[in-house]
């Protein structure tokens, strides 16, 4: 039996259904009864993760509370940003679920590729978390200029309210070559809205999906293949 997966997601909703996809893309499963039980809590109404006046730590600590009643037994988070609230313990300790985090998910990726360097997609609180997590894997962060990562927050609003049209995909990809001009030696999409626009074609170096790559481990970990995360961790 594998572990009973739950997911916060609505951050935002098509996001969210695309992390779910690739979960069931990755999942070893012969048959309908060997796929993973997950459940899902898709609230387009959890408070901006990156107004700091809007606290949605409490909200996430709430849903996530109610996916441990409902039986999940492992927790993942269909968003970078709100990965900062859940540093600050608010989420695993409240809920009492251990996370997968696809942020150190991520950072590791970053490091196997062998860069020294990555460029990340994503929104300052995530850039925040990236920072600290590739520091601890011994590597550099490169950042989009203050224009560029404002250009940036105005696609994710885009992308958001269902424009996935080609001005948006070459948009995303001029960012992309912009930090892999300022020294980037892989690309993080840091952001779960950014893979909806950008693929690997569209980058010149290493592109890593945050949101694919913690699929992969969600896998991984409720089939027993890698242990389960401590709530420390």
């Amino acid at each position: 039996m594998s572990l009973v997966l739950g997911v916060l997601g609505g951050m935002g909703p098509a996001a969210t259904l695309d992390f779910l996809t690739k979960l069931q893309a990755f999942t070893p499963a012969k048959q309908e009864k060997d796929h993973i039980r997950v459940i899902v809590d898709i609230n387009p109404q959890v408070p901006d993760r990156n107004d700091p006046f809007a606290k949605p730590g409490p909200v996430l600590a709430e849903m996530a509370g109610a996916l441990h009643g409902a039986g999940a037994e492992v927790l993942a988070i269909a968003c970078n940003t709100a990965h900062a609230h859940a540093h600050a313990d608010l989420i695993t300790r409240a809920s009492g679920l251990p996370l997968i985090d696809m942020i150190a998910t991520a950072a590791h990726a970053a490091r196997d590729t062998g860069a020294r360097r990555a460029g990340v997609l994503g929104t300052k609180q995530a850039i925040r978390l990236y920072r600290e997590y590739l520091a601890a894997q011994g590597m550099g962060l490169v950042t989009l200029p203050a224009e560029a990562q404002e250009g940036f927050m105005a696609l994710l609003a885009k992308i958001k309210a269902g424009d996935v049209g080609a001005e948006v995909r070459q948009a995303m990809a001029d960012l992309a070559q912009i930090l892999v001009a300022d020294g980037a030696e892989a690309i993080i999409a840091g952001c779960t809205e950014v893979p909806l626009v950008l693929g690997p074609r569209d980058v010149a170096k290493p592109l890593l999906d945050a949101g694919e790559l913690l699929a992969k481990r969600c896998v991984d970990v409720c089939l027993g293949y890698e242990p389960v995360p401590t709530l420390e961790t």
